[in-house]
């Protein structure tokens, strides 16, 4: 029990109270986000650009810039999100969850290798190196991408993408010692089951 508290000092002793100060903001935020999602309230995306937009500025002062570069996209993709959850379609209903269907599996197929190409572009522009932690970073982002985008459409697999980059992010977040930030995707991932579950019993209904 020691060891984790002391991880999680130390990976702060060189930090800022201001950054600090921010990434607990990000936690807060992110986790009132994923149980707005989890309950399919709009709020998710207020809730969610905020988070958004801090952690983008956090990991653009850190460098990693594969993770920023998500973040920008979960800002616009959190606008779309929420107007889509708001509008109303031809037949004067509001977007419900349903399943994906084989056109939608292949364009997220298709943002996903995207995704994956832009991201370890933005690491060769940017750095002269790349690290295994960064190609694992490059392979998240395109998970990351895919999920945000079923999640816009209230596609019942989002919480699946979201389960399994949740799971690859803690390890990844507490090796470069950002542990509040491992800690939130550890909450993330217990509350995606949730919401997994929570939407098929929607779905079901």
């Amino acid at each position: 029990m020691d060891s984790v508290v002391n991880f999680f000092i130390e990976s702060y002793s060189n930090t800022s109270y201001i950054m600090i100060f921010l990434e607990m903001i990000v936690v807060l935020f992110g986790i009132i986000s994923v149980v707005y999602a989890k309950k399919e309230n709009i709020l998710v995306y207020p809730t969610g650009i905020i988070c958004t937009v801090i952690t983008v500025y956090i990991l653009y002062k850190a460098e990693y810039f594969g993770d920023m570069m998500m973040n920008i996209y979960y800002s616009s993709m959190s606008i779309y999100g929420w107007w889509n959850w708001t509008r109303y379609k031809d037949d004067n209903t509001r977007i419900i969850i349903t399943y994906t269907n084989y056109r939608e599996r292949l364009i997220a197929s298709l943002f996903f290798l995207i995704t994956i190409i832009i991201t370890y572009s933005v690491y060769l522009i940017n750095s002269s190196t790349i690290y295994l932690e960064n190609y694992i970073d490059i392979f998240t982002s395109g998970i990351f991408f895919v999920a945000m985008w079923f999640m816009a459409n209230k596609k019942i697999e989002s919480w699946i993408f979201w389960i399994v980059g949740d799971l690859i992010t803690i390890p990844l977040y507490a090796y470069r010692g950002l542990g509040m930030l491992s800690l939130q995707y550890l909450i993330f991932t217990i509350l995606a089951i949730q919401g997994y579950n929570q939407w098929k019993k929607s779905l079901v209904k």
